[in-house]
């Protein structure tokens, strides 16, 4: 019985929806993250003395510093754009597809 209903899943056009919706979402935002982070990562790397310039003539704080805050700050920018999207779109194609489900089991 449970194989059964696993294909019934699989099969769903709802499911099959929510499933490539969510992976082209999450690989977008995953690709946007690594474009940012090896960008810094590559910056120090190769070309340090980009980052190690001061903000103004009289501060001891770095280009490098507001940039790293910026890579994590985008980091939790990201998760907060995927968890919305998770909670409101793809929970509601979940319930869609259990409500399905459910009808169909009770015919």
């Amino acid at each position: 019985m449970k194989q059964e209903f696993v294909e019934k899943i699989k099969h769903n056009p709802d499911y099959i929806k929510l499933v490539k919706i969510r992976t082209q979402y999450a690989i977008r935002l995953t690709i946007t993250m690594l474009v940012i982070y090896f960008t810094f990562i590559l910056t120090i790397a190769f070309k340090p003395s980009l980052l190690a310039q001061t903000i103004s003539d009289t501060s001891i704080i770095t280009i490098g510093i507001p940039i790293g805050i910026f890579v994590i700050f985008i980091a939790f920018v990201l998760t907060g754009l995927y968890t919305r999207r998770a909670n409101s779109e793809f929970d509601d194609l979940s319930k869609k597809i259990k409500n399905s489900l459910v009808e169909k089991n009770n015919e």
